[in-house]
């Protein structure tokens, strides 16, 4: 039995299923060439002469695994390149090698993960917004898709969000295209403008000063206090801090060395007296690898959000993020008269105008700045007369 129908999902999921040993054959209203097979499965395909021979079926794909839109996609490129005289059996049979983009993701994971301190991130992107297109092979994934994927993201999801899930994109095709050799395809989601993010600027302001180290010497937990404190007197990233091991600090140097940052280059970081007096707190209590032990597989804190909503609300500061911290020792040292030279160096900025600056540095003009900040912070916090973090670490 043959039929035209118009191919929806609502109208092929109630298609009677034939007689044991029988079949049905529908055709699509919408594209001149697509079928559908019904027997125990439903299967779309073609059917076409090649170069003047016999009629071919070719084979799609079962339905719901490919989906109507993929299906008629599919039957337009292929009737394409019937009419340049290709075979399209050759070239499905080539597809059918090719990786689909979960493939490709756990390829990415293998290769990226151990240099991600936060997998779980690029894992939630995936899953949430990209799974749906897992087991397509990368050719099918068009570059009008993927825009219309980030236009819908960012509508539905936030513009910020709809951001993440194409840089993710287009790193995975680069890396598989540029640098593993693994696809010969193109990039989807290169060329797709990326919607304009307002750049962050906030950081403690002296009158915000006073009641944040208050809130932070009222936290009942210890841990999450120093965390707090050091992310504000090193001015390091949050994934850094989190992971601090006891074996990368030179007390004598006064010095914390991180082999692996996010910008891919090691960072040595000029300890205050401040901060060395925190470590030296910690380090009579616990010697454990990390500095911040935590609970769970990684052996080190993870997950400060609970404590440092604590400090916030006890402080009544809002809008306030922990990367802010870092962002704010940078402001103390810009209003002490620091270089943006220096000021790139302390926090491991990877800017080509000044990376030639930066290795010409050494770090006693950092540590001077850093310390200077420091100094400036607490005095106007009414905290600090002199090197000493006492008052900071007191209890209620």
């Amino acid at each position: 039995m043959e039929n035209k129908i118009n191919f929806t999902k609502a109208i092929i999921d109630a298609l009677p299923m034939p007689e044991t040993g029988k079949r049905n054959i529908y055709h699509d209203t919408k594209i001149s060439g697509l079928q559908l097979r019904v027997t125990s499965v439903k299967t779309f395909f073609i059917n076409r002469r090649i170069r003047g021979g016999n009629p071919q079926r070719i084979t799609l794909g079962r339905y719901p695994d490919m989906t109507i839109e993929q299906a008629r996609r599919k039957t337009l490129e292929l009737v394409h390149d019937i009419a340049e005289g290709k075979n399209p059996a050759d070239l499905l049979r080539e597809a059918r090698k090719e990786m689909t983009l979960d493939e490709l993701f756990e390829e990415y994971m293998d290769r990226c993960a151990v240099f991600n301190k936060r997998p779980d991130k690029p894992k939630a992107t995936y899953r949430l917004y990209l799974s749906k297109l897992g087991n397509r092979k990368l050719s099918s994934i068009k570059h009008e898709e993927v825009d219309r994927l980030h236009k819908k993201i960012g509508r539905s999801n936030g513009q910020v969000t709809a951001n993440i899930v194409l840089k993710l994109l287009h790193v995975m095709f680069n890396k598989a295209i540029n640098e593993w050799r693994i696809w010969k395809g193109e990039n989807p989601a290169h060329g797709i403008a990326k919607f304009p993010e307002q750049s962050r600027d906030r950081f403690l302001q002296s009158d915000e000063l006073p009641r944040f180290f208050q809130a932070v010497a009222e936290e009942e937990n210890e841990t999450i206090r120093d965390y707090v404190l050091m992310s504000l007197l090193t001015g390091a990233r949050r994934s850094n801090v989190l992971a601090m091991r006891w074996q990368d600090i030179n007390f004598e140097r006064a010095e914390w060395r991180i082999e692996v940052t996010k910008n891919g280059t090691p960072q040595t970081v000029a300890l205050s007296p401040e901060a060395i007096e925190i470590l030296q707190s910690r380090k009579s209590l616990d010697s454990a690898e990390y500095v911040f032990p935590g609970n769970g597989k990684a052996g080190h804190l993870m997950e400060p959000k609970k404590g440092w909503k604590r400090i916030l609300e006890r402080a009544g500061i809002d809008n306030l993020r922990i990367h802010d911290l870092r962002r704010t020792l940078g402001s103390w040292q810009a209003k002490t008269g620091a270089s943006l030279a220096i000021i790139g160096k302390s926090l491991n900025h990877k800017n080509q105008n000044t990376t030639a600056i930066y290795a010409r540095l050494d770090l006693d003009p950092v540590r001077e700045s850093i310390n200077k900040a420091t100094g400036a912070m607490l005095a106007a916090a009414g905290v600090k007369q002199s090197t000493n973090v006492a008052k900071i670490k007191g209890t209620k």
